[in-house]
């Protein structure tokens, strides 16, 4: 559906996506993952002939030629770009229309894009004064009223709170068992966690592409779990045959080699610190973990 090869983008000096290779089958729920200013919104932005690349080749649906296809493709951007003072209907209509949609068509399928979104009830309502979270249901929504092949979705869930998240999510899902190809960029390593296939992007490179499971599977090294009542160890730890120490939440994540030999010199020193070990265990990395480790830190 999508293949990136030696794709670059440059504005002056910077270089804001650098060589990027990618590839994306048909079915696909691509997650491109990645910190604020990694290069996700330009290379969505390239991919769907908003913006030049400065070299390299984009095929989208078997074209190189975006305009051929861009009848074929959803875009849904990071800010809400649709009109306020139109109601919800009027916004679908209106795209639907550029989108060449026929008349005949067009209330049949807008009623069944906002039965989908959950927006019919709201058809009646200016956009303006829908929540941040159903502003971004009506950009889907317009987004799918042409049936595209492929949705791109730049940030979708930007302010939402969880559970708005987990629903636009569902949605998403839905849409891609009725075959269509999703890609959505996410600065959310829970959300990179409902892909079946991410991309990790850090200062305009692809770090690392797999599976979620794969990626995890591949981590290099092993982690101890580390819970005390102390919320500055750091000091208390160098010197330790400890790779890495990385705050998650309450706890530390202590990247080690040998979790025995790493179990021991940490009980011992804390001890003679007179930190209590809470709970000191091996656990599983988290995608979390991984990116940090294909950063280098």
């Amino acid at each position: 559906m999508i293949v990136l090869s030696a794709v670059t983008k440059q504005f002056g000096d910077m270089i804001a996506v650098d060589n990027l290779n990618l590839e994306v089958a048909a079915g696909t729920i691509l997650g491109l993952v990645g910190p604020d200013g990694a290069g996700k919104t330009t290379t969505i932005r390239m991919i769907t002939g908003v913006m030049d690349a400065t070299s390299g080749s984009i095929s989208l649906l078997g074209s190189e030629d975006v305009e051929a296809v861009k009848d074929q493709i959803g875009y849904v951007p990071q800010k809400f770009s649709l009109y306020g003072d139109l109601t919800v209907m009027e916004n679908i209509r209106l795209i639907g229309r550029l989108y060449g949609v026929p008349v005949v068509e067009m209330e049949k399928k807008a009623a069944e894009i906002l039965s989908f979104t959950e927006l019919l009830p709201l058809k009646d309502r200016l956009a303006d004064t829908l929540t941040g979270s159903m502003k971004q249901r009506l950009a889907l929504a317009a987004g799918l009223i042409h049936k595209p092949k492929v949705v791109f979705l730049d940030e979708p869930t930007t302010g939402f709170d969880p559970a708005s998240r987990r629903e636009f999510w569902q949605m998403l899902y839905c849409l891609n068992k009725e075959d269509m190809t999703v890609f959505v960029s996410t600065p959310y390593m829970d959300e990179a966690e409902f892909c079946n296939r991410i991309a990790f992007m850090y200062s305009g490179k692809i770090i690392g592409c797999d599976t979620p499971q794969g990626l995890k599977k591949n981590y290099p090294h092993r982690l101890l779990e580390l819970s005390v009542a102390n919320k500055d160890i750091k000091k208390n730890l160098q010197g330790a045959p400890i790779r890495d120490i990385n705050a998650f939440g309450a706890k530390y994540h202590l990247v080690v080699d040998e979790v025995e030999q790493a179990r021991d010199w940490i009980n011992l020193t804390l001890g003679k610190a007179g930190i209590a070990v809470v709970s000191l265990e091996e656990v599983a990395p988290t995608l979390d973990d991984v990116f940090v480790a294909l950063v280098g830190g």
